[in-house]
């Protein structure tokens, strides 16, 4: 009996270490708009959270252009109120800056609010848009975050906000070629519902270009479903990543991934170092 009591005192030493050092992770995902952030790596910020993590995501534009019959301070309103929603449903911080929709400019003044961003969040982690986006402040939200990625350890840079000691690791999601693939497929009911608080745009603008307005269902458990389409199933490339990261027969049911390629600019992360920051994968 002692024995026993002995061995379970030390794996649960063992399992509070473990999600002591796991809560210890600090991610910052960066947006060019307000519901941005939610699709692309939502599931992997639930799974951070659950673990203990401390999420935050930013949108650099307040939205203000992004509706079909709305917009300049009223859609920005609502779309701040949509954000801190969705927020809530994560259970992340989401902090939206008030720059101009379809206005955003790669300055140097941005490039100190994105600076600023990651240090105050002391971030180990960094997620931003790829370079290659249709959208421009989409790109220009990754050359913001480019731009930023080495300024964020140099003192005389920003020196009102205090330098990180170590540079964090930036990565774009990307269904080409990704260096990590999470499995989200426990944490989709969640990314879904969350990011259904951004109502203005899944069920208003983004059907309306879309060409599908008049087939948004009425109900909230309709609509739940109706979002899942934008939701897309993993690539042939992000399908071979996570059976480098999960064993098989796992990896070929996962039906819902995340899939994130390693910048060419801030720290450049090992396998050992991967898992370490991502502990997800070592399941």
């Amino acid at each position: 009996m002692k024995k026993r009591l002995s061995l379970l005192l030390f794996y649960l030493i063992i399992t509070i270490g473990l999600r002591a050092q796991d809560s210890s992770i600090r991610v910052i995902v960066f947006g060019a708009h307000p519901d941005d952030c939610d699709l692309t790596a939502g599931g992997t910020a639930i799974k951070f959270v659950k673990m203990g993590c401390k999420v935050k995501f930013v949108s650099l534009t307040n939205g203000d252009a992004g509706h079909q019959s709305m917009g300049g301070g009223t859609l920005a309103k609502r779309r701040m109120a949509e954000a801190q929603e969705a927020g809530r449903r994560f259970g992340v911080e989401y902090t939206v800056l008030d720059n101009h929709d379809g206005e955003l400019m790669p300055t140097l003044e941005n490039r100190l609010k994105v600076i600023r961003e990651i240090r105050r969040w002391s971030a180990d982690i960094v997620i931003a848009p790829p370079p290659n986006d249709y959208h421009p402040d989409h790109r220009y939200t990754c050359i913001l975050v480019q731009d930023a990625s080495f300024m964020v350890i140099v003192p005389n840079i920003a020196p009102d906000t205090p330098p990180l000691k170590k540079n964090p690791v930036f990565l774009y999601p990307t269904s080409s070629e990704p260096d990590i693939a999470i499995d989200i497929d426990n944490e989709l009911s969640q990314k879904i519902y969350a990011a259904s608080a951004h109502e203005s745009q899944f069920f208003e603008w983004l059907p309306y270009i879309e060409g599908t307005f008049d087939k948004v269902p009425k109900s909230k458990e309709e609509r739940l479903v109706f979002m899942k389409n934008w939701c897309d199933s993993p690539s042939e490339s992000v399908r071979k990543c996570l059976k480098k990261w999960y064993p098989e027969p796992y990896a070929s049911k996962i039906m819902n991934a995340e899939a994130f390629r390693i910048s060419e600019f801030g720290r450049k992360p090992d396998k050992e170092e991967l898992l370490k920051l991502f502990p997800m994968l070592k399941n």
